[in-house]
């Protein structure tokens, strides 16, 4: 989400940097810790801590939220008597269903003081026989019908009654929504198809040694300047992603939102799948689909807050704006026009889970990216805050609330998939975020590793090429806490919404227009070619997790998005992504493509690459140059743009070295100055006979990196 970035906090230059050191320093006394704990007696150290020694000033705090998380586990689960999984089923009793004996429909609406049903079936006018009533001692509604009272395919609403007043309104717990293309109104729609989808694919596992995410959004996922729809997605770009080589799709924008343009953030249905792209069963079958190709699914989920419409949403349910909302100061997002949830509420903590294990059960997701995470940590949802030390995060500005919730969200997620992924969007750096909740964290698998593209912004827009620093580089790149798994990316699509600029037009701009043919490039376009090969591969090549790669910048996608709105004409021109500029190879846009799909072929060819670490061979800020192994992978990269090294020598394990990769490769766009076919042999160095390593002497153009193999 745009502002989780460009205006969730003020991260004073270093402050991550310096938070990453502390945990990662305080593992080498972690030993010695412990041994000192069980001498003493006193009571055991909880996990976070021991992994990082730099806590242990907020023991006290960290086991209070892992306190917090275990009571309401307890309350949640009737002190253990059922599992998380068997609370968080509210998806099948809430809402509308078809029974052995006709149809049942339930709502919570514990303001309500009437509830009717209206649609096609009773001409949209309230009848006694679509009245629901309210169950005695609940704030929760039922109306049961015959099998014919309702039909599939049919259009309803609610009217529901309170207090000195009354609304039209959507079921919060409905599954399936549609917007009127002539009116904009949307409605719920009865939805039981005769034919249940049968999956071809029940038991998935996904491939994570390592995750390779290509995010993506259905609607603009095709060249045409129209809304695209889960089967063309299915069939033309799936397809490409299967041949890029990545294996896992991370999908925006499922969740029913009423503005097409809020790139799926401002939800208002939150069972439904956006009717805007297609049926629930063509999502299933895109889904369904990936599963037999090896490509795992997870979906962008939003429960960090949720539209204001009141019609559509959940703003104004039954008369009572904070029936699943905040109330006071705390209600409205103060950045995003939003409303934010109460996770102190256990019906709004019943509504949120049930959502999470729906979308596993009935679409098969293999897991969620949590969007909007650093809003619900904190009571200011991290705006105008500097995160310089732990004391920052311990501070009594948190929502113990919001963090329970979020640890409850990922035990259940895995109860229900032991297998799911769970990843956060978090640019705080809050401690523990992606740890074992057992250990005091908050369960998440991945959080994002939002401090990359913010440094390769900051490095294009702020440095000229010269001052690159490739310690800078490696330090970024693979800064994070030791006891956490990152996804690594180089730019997120915030970047490419209009007003900002992706990685490939900072690099390039304007010219991409005039200089991107072959044989028709300028200078300018040669760099960008260069570094944005260059870019992709040290930020891969230093993942701890997975790496992510939005729609299109694969392939350097020109230009910028741009969804329809007042303001360009309700155009989809900026709406899409140009499939026909990497299709055509008088362009130079398949160089950047066919270079990302070989270098994802290199790190999935090297076995346990994910086990192995980051070993740095050498750095040289004047020569603009760094090289770190990764198991048998040798990477080496020349920054500099002007100067080319003959003979650059590198210390490393005895042996012969043959390339694999190499950005300069006419094949990518290159000038292809060296000669790849060679096998590199180590010289001899009596010095380092017993270290068992010997020179490997390489020849480096200027801007250029290369990937070396031992053999």
């Amino acid at each position: 989400m745009k502002t989780e970035k460009d205006s969730t906090t003020k991260r004073p230059k270093g402050s991550q940097n310096q938070l990453y050191v502390m945990a990662k320093t305080s593992n080498a006394n972690k030993k010695a810790d412990n041994k000192t704990t069980k001498r003493s007696g006193k009571k055991e150290t909880i996990g976070l801590v021991k992994n990082d020694a730099y806590l242990a000033p907020y023991e006290e705090a960290i086991k209070g939220r892992h306190d917090h998380y275990l009571w309401k586990l307890s309350q949640l689960t009737a002190n253990g008597k059922k599992s998380l999984t068997d609370f968080a089923n509210g998806h099948q009793y809430y809402g509308l269903h078809k029974t052995s004996r006709g149809w049942v429909f339930r709502e919570w609406a514990p303001n309500a003081t009437d509830l009717y049903l209206v649609g096609d079936f009773n001409h949209w006018q309230e009848t006694e026989r679509y009245r629901a009533r309210r169950i005695e001692g609940t704030g929760n509604w039922e109306l049961r019908l015959s099998e014919k009272a309702l039909s599939h395919g049919q259009l309803y609403k609610m009217h529901v009654y309170w207090n000195g007043g009354m609304g039209e309104r959507i079921p919060a717990w409905c599954r399936r929504v549609v917007q009127d293309e002539q009116t904009g109104i949307f409605s719920a729609q009865v939805w039981h198809p005769e034919q249940p989808f049968v999956w071809s694919k029940k038991n998935f596992k996904p491939n994570t040694s390592p995750l390779l995410i290509y995010e993506c959004h259905i609607g603009m996922g095709q060249d045409a300047e129209k809304v695209g729809t889960y089967n063309e997605f299915r069939e033309n770009v799936l397809p490409r992603i299967i041949a890029d080589g990545y294996n896992c799709i991370q999908i925006m924008a499922i969740q029913e939102h009423p503005y097409y343009g809020s790139f799926g953030y401002h939800v208002s249905s939150f069972f439904a799948a956006s009717s805007r792209f297609g049926t629930p069963e063509e999502l299933k079958l895109l889904i369904d689909t990936a599963h037999r190709h090896g490509i795992a699914v997870i979906m962008d989920i939003v429960h960090s807050h949720a539209v204001k419409n009141e019609v559509e949403g959940l703003g104004n349910l039954a008369g009572d704006p904070n029936q699943f909302f905040y109330p006071g100061s705390r209600h409205e997002h103060p950045a995003w026009d939003s409303l934010c949830f109460d996770y102190g509420k256990d019906e709004v903590v019943h509504f949120l889970l049930s959502n999470c294990k729906y979308w596993i059960d009935e679409f098969h997701f293999d897991g969620f990216r949590f969007d909007g995470v650093t809003s619900m940590l904190y009571y200011s949802h991290g705006l105008g805050e500097a995160f310089c030390s732990y004391a920052d995060y311990f501070n009594g500005h948190e929502d113990d609330n919001a963090i329970c919730y979020l640890t409850l969200a990922n035990q259940l997620i895995h109860e229900v998939n032991p297998r799911a992924i769970t990843i956060a969007e978090e640019v705080s750096g809050m401690p523990g975020l992606a740890a074992r909740i057992d250990d005091g964290g908050y369960g998440f698998d991945y959080r994002m590793a939002m401090n990359i593209p913010d440094f390769w912004i900051k490095t294009i827009k702020e440095l000229s090429d010269e001052h690159w620093k490739p310690s800078s580089i490696l330090w970024e790149v693979k800064n994070r806490r030791a006891d956490e798994r990152t996804i690594s990316y180089c730019e997120s699509h915030d970047q490419a919404l209009v007003g900002d600029k992706t990685i490939i037009f900072r690099l390039i701009d304007a010219d991409m227009y005039w200089h991107f043919k072959k044989g028709d490039e300028n200078d300018r376009a040669h760099r960008g070619i260069a570094l944005h090969k260059m870019i992709r591969l040290v930020t891969l090549a230093a993942i701890n997790g997975g790496y992510l790669n939005f729609m299109g910048n694969e392939f350097g996608h020109p230009e910028w998005i741009d969804f329809p709105r007042e303001g360009n004409g309700w155009s989809y021109k900026y709406a899409r992504r140009q499939w026909n500029l990497v299709d055509n190879h008088d362009l130079c846009y398949h160089y950047l493509g066919d270079f990302d799909k070989r270098m994802l072929e290199v790190v999935k060819g090297e076995k346990g690459f994910m086990k192995t670490p980051v070993q740095e061979i050498w750095h040289n800020d004047g020569d603009q140059v760094l090289a770190f192994m990764r198991g048998s992978l040798l990477f080496v990269f020349n920054f500099s743009p002007t100067r080319s090294f003959t003979d650059y020598g590198f210390l490393v394990p005895t042996g012969a070295y043959e390339v694999v990769l190499n950005t300069d490769a006419r094949e990518f766009g290159g000038n292809g100055l060296a000669d790849d076919s060679l096998t590199h042999l180590t010289n001899y160095d009596p010095l380092y006979v017993e270290a068992r390593k010997e020179w490997l002497k390489l020849y480096i153009p200027a801007r250029s990196a290369v990937v070396l193999r031992r053999i």
